[in-house]
């Protein structure tokens, strides 16, 4: 049971920052889970998922889990707390590799045995052979994957940041994408955002393009699913000028503290901002002369 309990980190936790332990995009939220509004989680460690090939969890760790899921409960006020799983491979979100799109993640996951189920399927996606055939290209070894577990932001609006342009590589330029409801509908590009275009440092708007906003991810039963956006919220933006001015500077705080441009996945509950996600812009297009 020792072993098993030190497979568990959560991102306040010493040692969770350390992206060989954990995984980058978990170690990417802890080293920043002390000065930004990161949701409140725990993460497995990619040791533990070598140790159990990927098939099953042992009981020792299962057990390990139950108890932090039961904490997780405790401080978000709930029994059994909607929760997002999500992968986060040892040489995930590093400044040089990207497999956004590429690992497991699950959202509103809800209950013990769903928790436990969805890090196996993160386990498993380890095998999957576009991973596979990823990591062969850059001449990487089969490496363990952490699995980060954290409390699911039943987002009114979610957003993607960029603190540099990644289309035209424009330093001085910062981009926001933003839709209704949880980000899926994005990162999955289920819907067109609605698009900001601010000069930074000042963060003045350049250019704002209202998107259709046709589809919004929300939650469901064991998971989410896309429905139509009303018209109304279609006509409109789905962030205020302070919402945007707050995304654009928790943008440039992050990548001074990063020390690299950073791609945020951000949402908004309540009117409250959370950082869901921290990593490099890796496929950054350099700009014109």
């Amino acid at each position: 049971m020792r072993i098993a309990i030190h497979d568990i980190l959560w991102l306040d936790q010493p040692g969770c920052d350390d992206p060989a332990r954990v995984g980058g995009k978990a170690a990417n939220l802890a080293r920043l889970a002390a000065r930004c509004p990161v949701p409140p989680g725990f993460a497995l460690t990619a040791e533990a998922h070598l140790r159990s090939a990927g098939d099953s969890l042992p009981d020792d760790l299962a057990r390990a889990v139950a108890d932090a899921y039961a904490t997780l409960g405790a401080r978000c006020g709930a029994p059994d707390p909607a929760v997002a799983v999500r992968s986060s491979a040892v040489d995930e979100d590093g400044a040089s590799a990207s497999f956004a799109g590429i690992f497991a993640s699950y959202l509103n996951v809800r209950g013990l045995d769903e928790v436990l189920a969805a890090i196996v399927r993160c386990w498993r996606s380890a095998a999957d052979p576009r991973v596979v055939a990823y990591r062969r290209e850059r001449g990487g070894d089969s490496l363990g994957v952490g699995v980060l577990v954290q409390a699911l932001v039943a987002a009114d609006t979610a957003a993607v940041v960029f603190s540099v342009n990644p289309t035209s590589g424009a330093a001085d330029e910062l981009v926001i994408n933003a839709n209704w409801g949880l980000g899926e509908s994005i990162v999955g590009g289920l819907a067109t955002p609605d698009t900001w275009i601010l000069r930074r440092p000042a963060l003045s708007t350049i250019r704002f393009r209202l998107g259709d906003k046709t589809q919004m991810t929300v939650r469901a039963d064991g998971g989410t699913h896309e429905v139509p956006v009303l018209r109304t919220l279609r006509a409109r933006a789905c962030l205020s000028d302070a919402q945007v001015h707050e995304l654009g500077g928790l943008a440039l705080r992050l990548e001074d503290a990063m020390g690299w441009p950073v791609d945020l996945e951000c949402a908004y509950e309540g009117g409250r901002l959370y950082l869901l996600q921290c990593r490099p812009i890796t496929a950054l297009r350099r700009p014109g002369p």
